[in-house]
């Protein structure tokens, strides 16, 4: 796992962490990992799968389109490109 260290944070910074984390039963250290998978992982971000499912659904696509689309595709490797 990687390590980052914070520092030149006030000391009012650090005693509200040292009290959050205590209400939560967790080690300081612990609590500010807590924070920031919940800053950078939020539970309700739009998920990719989500959207184009949703994109889908408002363009009106079926099953049945998505099986045309698959059926169409050429499945030969595309010939490289030629610099001559």
């Amino acid at each position: 796992m990687a390590a980052v260290t914070v520092r030149n944070i006030s000391e009012r910074t650090h005693r509200a962490l040292k009290a959050r984390a205590a209400r939560h039963g967790r080690s300081t250290e612990a609590e500010i990992r807590e924070i920031l998978e919940a800053a950078v992982h939020p539970a309700d971000r739009p998920r990719l799968g989500m959207m184009l499912s949703a994109l889908s659904r408002d363009a009106g696509l079926t099953n049945a389109d998505f099986d045309a689309l698959e059926a169409a595709i050429d499945r030969k490797p595309a010939e490289p490109m030629r610099f001559e």
